[in-house]
């Protein structure tokens, strides 16, 4: 088996295999592209020209290593011009035909010591190396869109792999400046394994007109921190690729989280794939172009109707870390805010506890004395929900438990005048049956802050399907004086973010139960190949795990989907105590502050 792994070819001159090869030339690598389209290679060879002069320009690379990588670079229309290669990647469309011939032909073309990788993340590496005269020799390498920048690699083995081969393209990824995570063979692999599915459910989300495209993105880039929302990140990938990975995640594990939403292959067959199309999910200015236009779909700028009602005054009940970051919000834009605990010694302690978060802000620069001393005189604590006779909107943010919330909209009923809004903070119980306790449920409307409350800046509105209009348009402007960003969904469990954040955190603990991959390369894989802000046992441990598994089964008993089962592991974990770093024990160990 050869190591040296000096020249390489690269079979498929598309967007995948144009980034690879400019990752390999700029890493001193003889790198042969081959394509049988003429025009393929010449978008190659214009492709990496362009983006080593944007490289010089911005200072990463000198104009001499620009030069020395584009020497480094030829392109052929001839499969036999990858004779000399000690590796070949192949990245041809995703079918087991034109990749097993692909690999026929390699047979009777290269040196047997050389490495044959498929670049594919759905389809067996397995069956493709069966199809070799040298199995042993065949392994997966699957880079990242766009290569260049994305640092995730993942080395698949097959049963068949020798391990010097996994050697030998594990070292090289490293040279390359890549991080390499060692996989076993399986549709979707890790990083893929757990996007997709997650992608899936926002697709199908949309396709039931729950939320719309704009709103569902929007939730999960604010809500979560990610760099693109599902939707859009199914156009750039392609929305006919993307049913290709779920059809093989669907024939393995016969999940029908797997299953691929049937709006999929209606977009695919109608011929709108995304980007590359210049429609998909959304209308782009050019087939390949990167820029959104307005289409039929896009909301107006006015798109909530009708006028709502006036508010200047709020309730906040509750004395937890998320009711003094809502009510420092409120106080921070303007309203007069009434906090409102159990009792009064609760409530000054959540006073006081804004009190600190405002000194904070004004020692990093973020606010002035002045606005911290107006934003606190704004706030009256009190001891009783008494307090709220007067206000225009009540926000409750107390425990997330049905018969608890239940109690309290009881009261604020009786407390509130009539008119006054009230707004619930759940996460993922029913806004309906919390409204069904006052005699006026039209008022009663969901608005799901996220914490840190303070920072985050998405607002989940939640209307029940006896919510007035002019409480949903009241909310929606509320949110955009506080400088909150608001998207509309209906009363179902997880509302959007949770209905497609906990699946994905379920189906991560899943690879784990069945040893296939490690938490660590799993969280390593999700945050350097999907550009997620924190791997999915970190964010486990950081929300509570007895919070995720209370959250999950809202979903299951819901939906009625076994996929949505919570996984055992989590189940024994709450069990053990082990709730995350609030325990000090989780999925990993914390030391104890």
């Amino acid at each position: 088996m050869d190591t040296s792994l000096s020249t390489i070819a690269v079979v498929g001159l598309g967007t995948m295999g144009t980034g690879i090869a400019e990752v390999l030339a700029l890493a001193g690598r003889e790198v042969i592209g081959i394509d049988i389209s003429e025009a393929a290679a010449l978008g190659a060879v214009a492709s990496l020209e362009a983006s080593t002069a944007r490289a010089v320009r911005r200072g990463r690379i000198t104009e001499q290593e620009r030069t020395d990588a584009l020497a480094r670079f030829r392109t052929s229309d001839d499969l036999g011009t990858a004779a000399h290669a000690e590796l070949v990647i192949e990245v041809v469309p995703e079918t087991y035909e034109i990749k097993q011939l692909v690999f026929r032909e390699l047979d009777a073309i290269v040196s047997p010591t050389a490495i044959l990788a498929t670049g594919t993340n759905a389809l067996s590496v397995t069956r493709l190396a069966a199809e070799s005269q040298h199995p042993e020799r065949v392994l997966g390498l699957h880079f990242f869109n766009p290569a260049p920048a994305m640092k995730l690699v993942e080395v698949v083995s097959s049963v068949l792999t020798a391990p010097p081969a996994v050697e030998a393209v594990t070292a090289l990824a490293r040279e390359l400046g890549k991080e390499p995570v060692a996989v076993g063979d399986r549709p979707g692999f890790v990083a893929d394994g757990l996007l997709f599915g997650y992608l899936n459910q926002a697709a199908a989300m949309y396709e039931a007109n729950y939320a719309s495209r704009e709103d569902i993105d929007a939730a999960m880039k604010l809500g979560c921190g990610l760099p693109m929302g599902p939707l859009a990140l199914l156009d750039l990938i392609g929305i006919d690729t993307a049913r290709t990975v779920l059809e093989a995640m669907y024939a393995e594990s016969h999940d029908r989280l797997h299953a691929p939403a049937p709006v999929l292959g209606q977009l695919s067959s109608a011929g709108l794939t995304g980007r590359k199309a210049g429609r998909g999910f959304y209308t782009y200015d050019a087939p390949g172009g990167q820029d959104v236009v307005p289409d039929a779909l896009t909301p107006a700028a006015d798109a909530v109707s009708g006028a709502g009602r006036d508010v200047a005054s709020v309730g906040v009940a509750g004395s937890g870390t998320m009711a003094s970051g809502i009510a420092e919000v409120f106080a921070k834009a303007g309203y007069d805010v009434v906090l409102a605990a159990r009792s009064q010694e609760k409530a000054d302690v959540a006073r006081g506890r804004i009190a600190k978060s405002l000194e904070r802000s004004v020692a990093k620069g973020r606010l002035t004395a002045e606005a911290r001393d107006e934003t606190l005189a704004r706030i009256t604590a009190a001891g009783s929900l008494d307090a709220f006779a007067g206000v225009d909107l009540a926000v409750e943010a107390v425990a997330e438990d049905l018969e608890v919330k239940r109690q309290l909209f009881a009261a604020l009923d009786k407390v509130c005048r009539p008119g006054a809004v009230l707004a619930t903070t759940t996460s993922s119980l029913p806004v309906v049956a919390i409204a069904r306790a006052t005699a006026r449920p039209e008022d009663v409307i969901g608005m799901h802050f996220f914490n840190p409350a303070p920072a985050m800046k998405l607002v989940e509105v939640v209307r029940t399907v006896l919510t007035a209009d002019d409480v949903h348009a009241t909310v929606r402007a509320v949110c955009t004086k506080i400088r909150k960003h608001p998207v509309d969904c209906g009363d179902r469990a997880g509302f959007i973010v949770n209905a497609l954040l906990f699946p994905y955190l379920n189906n991560a603990i899943k690879m784990v139960e069945q040893h296939y991959a490690s938490l660590d390369d799993i969280d390593a894989a999700m945050k350097l190949g999907g550009g997620y802000p924190m791997g999915p046992f970190e964010l486990l441990d950081v929300v509570g795990l007895d919070v995720s598994l209370a959250i999950e089964k809202v979903l299951h008993k819901e939906f009625r989907d076994p996929g949505l089962a919570p996984a055992p592991l989590l189940e024994h974990l709450v069990a053990a105590g082990c709730l995350g770093r609030k325990t000090g024990r989780g999925f990993r160990e914390y030391a104890r502050r």
